[in-house]
C-alpha cells in the first residue's frame, strides 16, 4: 500500500473520530444532561434565588398528580393538540390532493404560498393574529361581522389559539402529502381506471392506504410538537383568561420561571418528557411494523 494512500486512510480515521467524538459531546451537554438535571430537580425542593435544593423524593411528583390545575392544563393540550392535528391533516391533504389534480396551474406557486406560513416565525405570526382577534379593529370581527371578544373569553381563547396554529402549520403537511402523491405508484391508478373506479372510491380504498406511512408520520410529528406548545400562549394569552388556556408546556413555565418552583416544574417536565418518549416509541413501532408487511 502506497504512503498517499495510508496518508488518506489515517486521514479519514481522523475525521470521523473527530466527528463522533463532537457527536458524544454535543449528546452528552445538550440532551442527556438536561434530562439527567431536570430528574435530579424534580426529587428536591429546588429554588435558586434563595440558593434551595433539599431532597424530598417523590413529594413534587404526588403534588403534581394532586394539582387540579395540572390535569386541567392536560385537558386543553389535548384539546389543542387533537384539533390542531386534525384539521392539519386534513386541510393538508385535502389541498396537496388539490394541487396534485390537473386543475391546477401554477403548482410551485401555489405549494410555495401555503407553505410561507410555516417557515415564518411564530412570535410575527402570534402577534399578527393578536391584532386579527382585536374585538374592535380586529380583522376576523370585521369581516365575519361578528361580536366576540376572542381572547378574553375562556370559551374562545383556546380555540382562537387552536385556529391560529392550524392556519401557520397545515402548509407543512400539505407539501409532506403532496411528496407521498407523487410517489403513489401509477400502475395501481391505472387498473383501478379500467375497473371501472370513481374518484371516491380509488380516494378511500387506494390513496389513503398507501398514505398511511405519510399520515402516521404527520399525526406523530404534529402530536409530539403540539404537545410542547408554548409561544403563542405566551404572547397571545399569558394563560388567561384566567387558567383557561394553560397548557402543559405554559403551566412548566409559570412554575418554573415566575414561582420559582423548580422542583415542581421539573416533575411535570419528566412527565411530559415520558409521554412524548411513549409517542416517539409508537411512532417507530408502527413505521416498522408497516415497512415489515410491505
Amino acid at each position: 500500500m502506497s504512503a498517499s494512500i495510508q496518508d488518506k486512510i489515517k486521514k479519514w480515521l481522523s475525521l470521523r473520530n473527530t466527528a463522533v467524538l463532537f457527536l458524544v459531546v454535543y449528546f452528552a451537554i445538550f440532551m442527556i444532561y438536561p434530562i439527567f438535571k431536570a430528574f435530579a430537580g424534580s426529587l428536591h425542593n429546588w429554588n435558586p434565588l434563595i440558593d434551595q435544593y433539599d431532597f424530598v423524593g417523590l413529594d413534587n411528583f404526588k403534588s403534581v398528580i394532586q394539582n387540579k390545575l395540572f390535569w386541567d392544563s392536560i385537558s386543553n393540550t389535548l384539546f389543542f393538540a387533537f384539533f390542531s392535528v386534525l384539521f392539519r391533516v386534513i386541510f393538508g391533504l385535502g389541498l396537496a390532493m388539490l394541487l396534485y389534480s390537473k386543475l391546477t396551474k401554477f403548482k410551485s406557486f401555489f405549494n410555495g404560498m401555503f407553505y410561507m406560513p410555516t417557515i415564518t416565525p411564530l412570535v410575527a405570526v402570534s402577534f399578527v393574529w393578536l391584532w386579527m382577534f382585536n374585538p374592535q379593529f380586529g380583522l376576523i370581527n370585521n369581516v365575519f361581522n361578528l361580536d366576540i371578544n376572542w381572547l378574553n373569553d375562556s370559551k374562545y381563547a383556546l380555540p382562537a389559539i387552536t385556529i391560529m396554529t392550524i392556519w401557520k402549520d397545515f402548509g407543512y403537511a400539505t407539501v409532506i402529502f403532496l411528496a407521498g402523491l407523487m410517489g403513489l405508484p401509477k400502475d395501481v391508478f391505472e387498473a383501478a381506471d379500467v375497473d371501472g373506479a370513481g374518484k371516491f372510491r380509488k380516494f378511500f380504498n387506494i390513496t389513503l392506504p398507501l398514505l398511511k406511512p405519510i399520515t402516521l408520520f404527520v399525526v406523530i410529528t404534529s402530536l409530539i410538537s403540539y404537545l410542547q406548545a408554548y409561544v403563542q400562549i405566551l404572547i397571545m394569552t399569558e394563560g388567561g383568561p384566567g387558567t383557561s388556556t394553560y397548557v402543559i408546556s405554559y403551566l412548566i413555565f409559570d412554575e418554573a420561571f415566575v414561582k420559582y418552583n423548580f422542583g415542581t416544574a421539573s416533575a411535570m417536565s419528566i412527565i411530559l418528557f415520558v409521554i412524548i418518549a411513549i409517542l416517539t416509541a409508537i411512532m417507530f413501532k408502527l413505521t416498522s411494523e408497516r415497512k415489515t408487511t410491505s
